[in-house]
């Protein structure tokens, strides 16, 4: 390892290689002007002639410098190195595992991954408002500080918003003239959206989907997209689904929907701001009924101010006792609260119309109301599909495992959905909510005439 490093940079000591970030190797060095320790990142020197790379970390430089939040590594300069071209960005120092360390560890409990998670976003949300998208937003880009503290690293491949599309493929923002030429895309495949896997113009919705993939892989410990290697990786990105069978069950229903927005692989589908995706994890969209505030009535007279006769008081006084005793003795029922709303199935979720005009039951609601679960033909394709909307959503979206399925039962706890085969209804399945492989649950030689899930079956 070339600890002369700082020598050649004038004023650092170099004491170790502690990894390799974006484009360049990283150094933990001792500023000894100042007396601190920071991080130094270095271009390889094989580098130093190309053009393009000098472009990416000057911008890198510049990009660094314009953000300034807490969650944010911070940059404190950059040095060059005149005589042989040596060039360094001094970076803020930050100690601790990264995110990818604890991940390997196992998936991260809600309690501990959510906190992280709202600070990621954070930081995403503080270098959008400055115009600058990350495109590489990963674990092994996040620190997680003994404290607690996230810090997100190296925004080096980052990139002002152009709020002019480029129409060259070769020239957007995901695409580099020289990485067209070479084949490769910028970015880490397992965590880009689909539209940077494609070579697409992105914009701060490609960081949305980046931080779904992360808190996706904190919560299960497992990548939400893989391959054998990177072609896989990336067609898995552009065409698979998530495995949402794989959260754990006691995730709440809104995280999980949260996460289901943030990975649409249609941006426009998409959570639009990470902001929008702070305030969601926060509760902010949460609804909830506030108290009726008391009726404020004007200062009345004294009893013995009032024309009233103490007659007419004695049987004013006697007929409410007498209606609290008739009360007492023939209670009534309070009525429930009702809500009626519409629901209105789009051309990406269609509903079949057997779901509400036919005489088997192709609709199922879950006990708290939350979830409608219905039957749908398949979109541009031959078949049946169940689909699942949420009441606080405009859309149903496809239950990936529901396929070919109908009369749905939602459990009494809400965390899986019961169907029949729709064309045989002799082999009843279940599926998480969310997602996921379906289990079979019994198979007969005769047709299901219906199913009913009882609690003490969950």
């Amino acid at each position: 390892m070339a600890l002369n490093i700082g020598d050649r940079l004038g004023h650092y000591d170099v004491t170790a290689l502690i990894g390799e970030g974006g484009m360049g190797q990283v150094y933990r060095a001792t500023d000894t002007q100042l007396n601190r320790d920071v991080a130094l990142k270095i271009l390889p020197d094989a580098f130093a002639a190309d053009p393009d790379r000098l472009s990416r970390f000057q911008r890198e430089a510049q990009v660094l410098a314009s953000l300034n939040h807490p969650g944010i590594a911070a940059i404190y300069g950059t040095e060059e190195d005149k005589t042989d071209g040596t060039r360094a960005l001094v970076l803020e120092l930050v100690e601790g595992p990264t995110l990818a360390d604890r991940i390997a560890k196992g998936p991260i409990p809600l309690d501990e991954a959510l906190p992280i998670a709202k600070q990621i976003a954070e930081a995403l949300e503080a270098a959008h408002e400055a115009g600058v998208i990350h495109r590489d937003l990963k674990p092994a880009n996040i620190k997680v500080r003994e404290d607690g503290t996230v810090k997100v690293l190296d925004f080096g491949l980052a990139k002002a918003l152009d709020t002019t599309p480029a129409s060259d493929p070769s020239q957007s923002p995901t695409l580099t003239a020289a990485a067209t030429q070479m084949g490769v895309i910028m970015g880490t495949a397992a965590y880009m959206s689909p539209e940077q896997a494609r070579g697409k113009p992105t914009d701060r919705r490609a960081d949305i989907w980046s931080f779904g993939a992360v808190l996706f892989e904190m919560l299960t410990g497992r990548r939400v997209f893989r391959g054998r290697d990177v072609s896989e990786t990336l067609a898995a990105v552009i065409q698979s689904s998530p495995e949402w069978g794989a959260l754990n069950r006691d995730t709440p229903l809104r995280l999980a929907n949260l996460l289901r927005r943030c990975l649409e692989k249609e941006p426009k589908q998409r959570v639009q701001a990470i902001g929008d995706v702070r305030l969601a994890m926060e509760g902010a969209f949460e609804t909830t009924i506030a108290a009726p505030l008391e009726p404020t009535a004007a200062p009345q007279p004294q009893v013995w101010q009032r024309p009233i006769s103490i007659v007419l008081l004695v049987v004013i006084s006697a007929t409410l006792v007498g209606l609290g005793v008739w009360t007492a003795m023939h209670p009534e029922v309070e009525p429930a609260d009702v809500m009626r709303f519409a629901i209105v199935a789009s051309d990406d979720a269609p509903m079949s119309s057997s779901a509400v005009t036919g005489r088997d039951r192709d609709i199922a609601v879950s006990a708290d109301g939350k979830q409608v679960v219905y039957t749908g033909p398949v979109v541009d394709g031959n078949g049946s599909q169940l689909y699942v909307r949420t009441i606080n959503q405009l859309a149903g979206a496809p239950l990936r495992g529901g396929e070919g399925g109908g009369h749905p039962v939602v459990s009494p706890d809400g965390a899986w959905v019961a169907f029949l085969n729709v064309t045989s209804r002799q082999t009843l399945r279940k599926v998480s909510i969310f997602g996921g492989t379906p289990v079979t649950v019994a198979e007969s030689p005769d047709y299901f005439l219906g199913i009913s899930w009882e609690a003490e079956n969950q």
